[in-house]
């Protein structure tokens, strides 16, 4: 076994709040669907695919490693998502904390030595930074155009997936 079992039952853990994140963005997707919002809610909808993608590179590398997956349990998203600031609010909140997450899993990387998993995790470290950097910049926009502006906000994403 490559993986000590620590760090394999920690990585576990993180394939699940990934699976979270993913179950919480597929909800504000269907919030921005509801309030007929479609490119926000496409948005959102790519993000839950993303999360979902990152548990799958999560299990694959402990698999692969001969750690031992243990799937945890996924609470159910907030429902209630209120508004458009609220939905960025709790993404970039989401976002915040998998970040404290990820360094956690890293730190104990560090800690055991284990460069394969410093290796790999270092994807993830990397790939915290745009996401923050994203919802940042959305929560933003979304605030400056308020409510009755978010026609602004539809058009700042279509221009944004077209450009990526």
């Amino acid at each position: 076994m490559m993986i000590s079992e620590k760090l394999s039952a920690a990585i576990s853990a993180q394939i699940g709040r990934e699976l979270g994140a993913s179950h919480q963005y597929l909800a504000i997707a269907v919030y921005f669907d509801r309030e007929v919002l479609p490119e926000l809610g496409k948005f959102f909808y790519a993000q839950s695919a993303e999360e979902r993608e990152h548990a799958m590179k999560l299990l694959h590398y402990v698999v692969e490693t001969g750690g031992k997956v243990t799937i945890p349990a996924v609470e159910a998203p907030k429902a209630d998502i209120g508004s458009a600031e609220n939905a960025l609010k709790l993404s970039l909140e989401w976002e915040q904390e998998v970040t404290r997450q990820i360094t956690a899993l890293m730190d104990q990387a560090v800690k055991e030595s284990d460069y394969l998993a410093q290796d790999f995790l270092r994807w993830f470290v990397n790939e915290q930074l745009e996401e923050i950097t994203t919802m940042e910049t959305l929560l933003s926009i979304i605030r400056r155009a308020g409510p009755s502006g978010l026609m602004f906000v539809e058009n700042y994403v279509r221009h944004r997936a077209q450009a990526g």
